[in-house]
């Protein structure tokens, strides 16, 4: 790419991480290192360090929907995703707006929805009307949906134990309309491997990588799907962007560090080329 050119873009509609692991900061650092330009739609300001979500402040939904609408009609896109969507009404006003930027269902702008309706140890971020919203007006919407297992859960109800269970979890989430599900097994601890899958109705693809042993993983979720985000900006496929995905997160966790008192991030670092002086 010339210096000069415009590089693909993506949006993502998310949550601020004043910890800097997860939210907007990991989808905007994974676009950067992907070779795609971040556009953003904030939802929520949290208050947040590695030892848990202090407060939290939602963004207003016409600013949301406004943000989406602006960036879209302005600079374009060729991707988006979502993020920590906040509340029943928010989903609302970015499924609307989605619609009117022309992103998600049939439209040439292939829509990610990253369902965060759990947080990192498992507890629900949405209330029964949120969850509701998620489910019924933006997985219908998507390309493809990448939820880890806790999220399975709070929208299917199976509890996954093993890679079995993985596939009953994903027949059940295409049948709420999405294109493609890609169900994240790093939480299914008891499996030596970590082997995600991606379902499209008729075909199952394993995504095989290694279960490093660190604590410190926090944003791995966000790192894949924006990274998948970024292959998908980029021209790719379904299956080489959410293989994209999963090289990306792969790195990402094996050079994971320390940063806090408990959980640190996974780290973009290892996309950086050598400094020279």
């Amino acid at each position: 790419m010339s210096q000069n050119a415009s590089p693909p873009a993506a949006l993502t509609i998310a949550g601020s991480d004043s910890g800097g692991a997860a939210g907007l900061q990991a989808d905007l650092r994974t676009f950067l290192t992907c070779g795609v330009h971040g556009l953003v739609a904030v939802t929520a300001v949290t208050v947040q360090n590695t030892l848990g979500v202090h407060d939290r402040s939602d963004i207003p939904a016409r600013i949301v929907a406004g943000q989406i609408e602006a960036v879209a009609a302005d600079m374009g896109m060729q991707a988006a995703k979502t993020g920590m969507l906040a509340s029943a009404e928010i989903i609302e006003a970015v499924a609307e707006a989605c619609d009117r930027a022309e992103i998600g269902r049939d439209s040439k702008v292939p829509f990610v929805v990253d369902p965060v309706a759990a947080s990192m140890h498992g507890h629900p971020l949405f209330d029964a009307a949120g969850l509701a919203a998620l489910r019924d007006l933006l997985l219908p919407r998507a390309a493809v949906i990448t939820p880890n297992l806790d999220e399975v859960r709070l929208l299917t109800g199976i509890e996954v134990t093993d890679r079995a269970g993985m596939h009953d979890a994903a027949v059940a989430l295409k049948e709420l309309g999405p294109k493609y599900v890609l169900v994240k097994s790093g939480h299914l601890t008891s499996d030596p491997e970590c082997v995600d899958l991606l379902y499209d109705g008729r075909t199952f693809v394993e995504l095989p990588g290694p279960r490093f042993s660190t604590p410190h993983t926090h944003g791995a979720g966000d790192a894949m799907a924006s990274a998948l985000t970024a292959g998908l900006a980029r021209g790719m496929s379904m299956p080489e962007a959410a293989r994209f995905g999963k090289w990306f997160v792969s790195n990402a966790v094996a050079n994971s560090y320390p940063m806090g008192a408990k959980v640190g991030p996974v780290s973009a670092f290892w996309r950086l080329a050598p400094e020279t002086r």
